[in-house]
């Protein structure tokens, strides 16, 4: 063989050596629970994590201070080549003992008889059955199949409140899940597995011993206040039995959905908690299964006399799985059930009724001076006990309170253009009617922030003219940017006024409910342009000095139509962003993200910016990291994270990134072609065996050709003027990958052709002339 052929070989042997840790960017480690999913402070507790590609998991990362998590173990399913080994030793073993046994039931005496198994044999049956049970009631969802146990320290000063956890593999940073920081007195249920009764075959195979393990107990004792934490599996119910007093206002929250608000394979994509109180008798006193429009239940009751009481947990229709996950807290706590008005001005101080129970007073002051235009928490203390946390909107435009009676026309309240109104649908029926002067040709929006809000109200709008004619109408209105609600029920219209004079705006519930928590916020005003951003994912993983894809989404308000330029905020060195615009017209842009040549030791937070022209001024605007999480199988929701983390997980194999030389910008021409020029990171025979290859290209786009010239490679690309549209724009994102043969095996008829990712171009932006 000649040296060159040889050295030919070695480079692509190299390659694909390489090629398993570039595929293992793809297959970034996911978690789908965890178990219990928070802690009290000043406490240690192991925590259960169960997901995919978790293997070789060295670290956990909790959001915030005073929370430290180190791995214990990971475990994964037993494969069937090792599940017929362990049946083949369990088989001996068994043959063993029935030989002893039989040796012994021959008359001999005690001396000369062997014993049928040793201490160590015995142990090692045991062992063998508790692996089988745990193979044979494994998971059926590979998604949350393999598990890491952490142990978590929680400072005693750790700040409460909501976290994010995630775990950090060789292939990089998982996704976040909810993780909380509490200070009540915590019992959690034993993690869900396979411990407990064995099956009746296996009780067979092995004479009747027990695994070892204990079914946790079907009611749990615990002291007020508490949390508890379980985890529901299919049929399971759980109960918690605790002494009350005549008299308290007991208050219990579930958190289920809160937790993991979407199951990508469950409907109707959550678990739907239902939650009972029974008696000392066993009465059932309170019974939900949701708390207005959310899907995690809440109870209120006053305990009619001293005694045993007990809080049942199930699925609502008896469903169940480890990533079931609830945390119930429960006691005479103080829970908000809302606050009136649901907002108020920049700079001000509000004054807010609040409604709930267990409170410290009726009302609430909330001051937004130095607060920016936004939603904020509101919570309230009773004691050492903070209450959960409702929503406050704080907005520049002038406001007012809804003023009854405003039920009809005749009666409708008169209010002067832009405001925002206060108001409540507050009985069944009830219908709000605003009345003001227009201008021929004034174009108007009216919206309402009431479900974003935490309000139970499923608003309907309508604009009418003087003479009753309806102009605008609109009952729902999504929005992208509010992940966690499915029924998007708040309204938004706009409108062009055909004439000078008076106009009308009704609003009400359009099922026809209200009471005191029906509350809203009315904006009506010119349109007000501008934008918001979601960058997906949460959680970046890429290789030293390469390049990978995120996407990031544009939420436009009120006609918004304009470029969005996209940029990091004060990045570490070595991160850059390519293709960074949202075009016009456009919801969002796949872009790239190219990352220094060096790992990192730790993930690195970034912060992306967009910024726009918008009526002369220059707005900018925070890209909120969000994860893309799909709901029953088919819909997509961007949840919000609170840190946009990017792991930097190894060398990669080539010394130097992929470039794009030259022009950067490609305009192509329906039916006509356009050259690309890349430098490739390694000259010679390995360059040659690089191809490139478009992902999710827009309709119509593709690589005709590419020519290589030493370390330099030129890609055609073309537009299929019958596919294409002019004016189209965004961003063209080429992998780099390599083909391999994977041989025969199973039965195949024929070896087969893999493509393995090698690297991502930075991003090139297109426009369709």
């Amino acid at each position: 063989m000649s040296l060159s052929r040889l050295h030919v070989l070695l480079c692509l042997a190299a390659l694909l050596a390489w090629a398993p840790a570039v595929e293992a960017q793809q297959r970034s480690p996911r978690v789908g629970y965890v178990f219990p999913a928070g802690g009290r402070q000043g406490s240690t507790f192991d925590v259960k994590v169960g997901g995919q590609f978790l293997a070789g998991t060295a670290s956990a990362y909790v959001s915030g201070a005073g929370v430290q998590a180190t791995v214990v173990e990971y475990a994964r399913p037993i494969t069937q080549q090792e599940v017929n080994q362990l049946r083949e030793e369990l088989r001996k073993l068994r043959e063993k003992r029935a030989a002893g046994v039989a040796r012994s039931g021959k008359g001999q005496p005690p001396a000369a008889a062997k014993p049928a198994l040793t201490a160590e044999e015995r142990k090692r049956l045991v062992e063998i059955a508790a692996k089988l049970a745990t193979f044979m009631r494994r998971s059926a969802t590979p998604m949350i199949a393999e598990t890491v146990t952490l142990r978590v320290t929680m400072a005693a000063d750790a700040p409460p409140g909501a976290r994010e956890l995630r775990l950090a593999a060789p292939q990089g940073l998982s996704n976040p899940l909810a993780f909380c920081v509490g200070r009540l007195p915590e019992f959690s249920k034993p993690a869900a597995d396979a411990s407990g009764e064995l099956p009746q075959n296996l009780k067979a195979l092995i004479g009747g011993l027990q695994a070892g393990g204990k079914q946790a107990p079907s009611e749990t004792a615990v002291t007020l206040p508490a949390v508890v934490n379980g985890q529901i599996m299919p049929g399971g119910v759980d109960r918690y039995r605790f002494q009350a007093r005549k008299g308290q206002q007991l208050v219990v929250a579930a958190a289920a959905r809160e937790l993991i608000p979407y199951i990508s394979d469950a409907v109707p994509g959550w678990f739907q908690a239902a939650i009972a109180l029974y008696d000392p008798r066993g009465n059932e006193l309170a019974y939900a299964d949701h708390y207005l429009f959310n899907p995690d239940p809440v109870l209120h009751c006053v305990v009619p006399e001293d005694g045993q009481y007990v809080v049942e947990i199930r699925d609502s229709i008896y469903r169940g799985r480890e990533d079931f996950v609830y945390r119930i807290t429960l006691g005479e706590l103080p829970f908000l059930r809302g606050i009136f008005p649901l907002g108020g001005k920049v700079g001000a101080r509000t004054t807010l009724e609040a409604q709930g129970w267990n409170l410290p007073a009726a009302t609430v002051t909330q001051d937004a001076k130095g607060k920016p235009p936004g939603v904020y928490p509101v919570a309230v203390g009773k004691e050492d006990w903070i209450s959960n946390r409702v929503l406050f909107a704080v907005d520049a435009l002038p406001e007012c309170l809804e003023q009854e009676p405003n039920d009809r026309p005749e009666n409708a309240q008169r209010v002067a253009l832009p405001v925002i109104v206060n108001g409540r649908i507050d009985r069944p029926g009830d219908r709000d009617v605003f009345r003001f002067e227009g201008r021929a040709g004034q174009e108007v929006v009216a919206e309402v922030h009431a479900r974003r809000l935490g309000s139970p109200l499923d608003s309907i709008l309508k604009l009418t003219d003087a003479d009753g004619k309806v102009l605008a109408q609109n009952d729902d209105h999504e929005d992208k940017a509010c992940g966690l609600i499915t029924h998007h029920a708040d309204s938004w219209l706009s409108a062009r006024l055909p004439a000078g004079g008076t106009y009308y705006l009704h609003l009400g519930d359009v099922q026809n409910q209200g009471g005191p928590e029906y509350a809203y916020r009315l904006r009506i005003s010119p349109p007000r342009p501008d934008f918001e951003l979601r960058v997906v994912p949460s959680s970046v993983n890429a290789r030293a000095g390469m390049s990978v894809p995120v996407t990031v989404h544009a939420v436009r308000r009120d006609g918004f139509a304009g470029d969005v330029v996209l940029g990091l905020k004060d990045p570490p060195p070595g991160f850059a962003l390519s293709g960074g615009v949202v075009p016009a017209r456009q919801d969002s842009v796949r872009l790239t993200l190219t990352v220094p040549l060096e790992p990192t030791d730790k993930p690195v937070e970034l912060h992306l910016e967009g910024r726009a022209t918008i009526e002369g001024r220059e707005i900018r605007r925070p890209g909120i990291p969000a994860e893309d999480m799909t709901q029953a199988f088919a819909y997509h929701h961007l949840v919000p994270a609170g840190q946009w983390l990017v792991a930097v997980i190894g060398r990669g194999r080539f010394k130097a990134p992929f470039a794009i030389l030259g022009e950067t910008h490609v305009r192509l021409r329906a039916g006509g072609t356009s050259l690309v020029r890349v430098a490739l990171p390694n000259n010679g025979p390995l360059a040659e065996a690089v191809q490139f290859a478009l992902s999710e290209p827009p309709e119509g786009i593709a690589i005709q050709n590419v020519s290589r010239a030493g370390n330099r490679a030129a890609i055609t690309l073309r537009a299929d003027a019958g596919k294409v549209k002019p004016g189209l724009q965004g961003n063209l994102i080429i992998d780099a990958v390599m083909e391999r043969t994977v041989e025969p095996k199973n039965g195949q008829p024929r070896a087969n052709k893999q493509r393995v990712p090698l690297g991502t171009l930075p991003a090139i932006p297109f426009e369709i002339m």
